[in-house]
């Protein structure tokens, strides 16, 4: 009878389920006819604006503590309002954080068999953790892609300055001259921010004077930044355009060569670096670790030699390799 009872329960959660997915597939065909297309991807837009609806009236004390994030989200180009951000973190934080807090225990109990208390502050310790780490990591991901555009731009410039002057040399207007520059083949982060001025002059109704201070203020990039407030003034006053932006190429390359002369000395630290921590360091780690395994002893409290050996080889390393790969990727130029 219990197994009949058991088996009928199952039967009719089975049914439940069913059911509700045909209701989600009619609903799904009914928006794919309506629409005529459907995005299977999931966006960060629609976790976001879950996120804002959740949690968005509820974080109003908490917005003071990330007011600096406002700019960053502009100048990393972000397509996310200040507030729907901050919903985001602190969303995405609490469920990451309540995962940790249930399956660590979880895993201490029944798999390795820990008693209930240390498990209990094992999970506590690991959810506090998470919470630090989600905090930082959002706090820091418009800083670091802010950063990244303005190197971009930087290394860009003195190519772009010239490209400009040619056109301001044939008498293109300014408007057109941008209009030519959010065109090019090449993806490059000065043709997104052309895109940027032409999009306010076409669709914000915006003047090319208008157009420019906006990007301006935006603008991650202290030498974009002069350079677009340098050629608002020159239209201005009436000056030539194509002057103005031949001495700023030629003076952008002069920077340009300063900045690989630098890069190149860093270079050299850097590969020093990567041999005595990544190279050399582990392999002595590795001959002392097995040494100390094969005479039995060596042991780190509860970690053993063969553990400490594994967790520096699936772990240690690789964990360093990719922050020196971080740390490489944001010193480097693009061009």
């Amino acid at each position: 009878m219990k197994r009949a009872k058991i088996s009928e329960t199952f039967k009719n959660f089975y049914n439940h389920l069913l059911l509700q997915f045909k209701r989600l597939k009619t609903k799904d065909e009914k928006i794919i006819n309506e629409s005529g297309s459907r995005n299977v991807e999931f966006k960060a837009e629609s976790l976001s604006s879950i996120a804002y609806r959740l949690v968005g009236g509820r974080i109003g004390p908490i917005l003071p503590l990330f007011q600096d994030l406002s700019i960053h989200l502009q100048r990393a180009g972000i397509k996310t309002s200040f507030r729907a951000y901050v919903s985001l973190t602190v969303f995405s934080t609490a469920i990451t954080a309540l995962a940790v807090f249930i399956c660590v225990p979880c895993v201490l109990l029944f798999v390795f068999q820990t008693p209930v208390f240390p498990a209990i502050l094992f999970g506590l310790g690991g959810s506090l953790f998470t919470v630090a780490f989600s905090v930082v990591g959002f706090y820091v991901y418009p800083v670091y892609r802010a950063d990244k555009i303005k190197r971009d731009l930087e290394d860009e410039l003195a190519f772009a300055t010239g490209y400009m002057s040619i056109l301001a040399s044939a008498g293109v207007p300014p408007e057109k001259i941008f209009h030519s520059l959010s065109n090019l083949p090449v993806p490059l982060a000065v043709s997104a921010e052309a895109k940027n001025i032409i999009r306010d002059i076409n669709i914000f109704g915006l003047d090319i004077i208008s157009a420019l201070e906006n990007a301006s203020k935006r603008s991650p990039s202290t030498l974009f930044r002069e350079m677009l407030e340098g050629f608002i003034s020159t239209i201005h006053s009436g000056s030539s355009l194509s002057s103005f932006l031949r001495a700023k190429s030629k003076e952008h390359m002069k920077l340009k060569r300063i900045s690989l002369q630098k890069f190149s000395d860093t270079l050299s630290i850097l590969s020093e670096f990567y041999v005595a921590l990544l190279v050399t360091g582990p392999l002595l780690l590795i001959i002392m670790l097995a040494v100390m395994a094969m005479m039995g002893g060596g042991s780190l409290g509860p970690l053993s030699p063969d553990l400490l050996l594994n967790l520096l080889t699936y772990i240690g390393v690789p964990v360093c390799s990719i922050m020196f790969l971080i740390i490489l990727d944001s010193v480097s130029p693009k061009w």
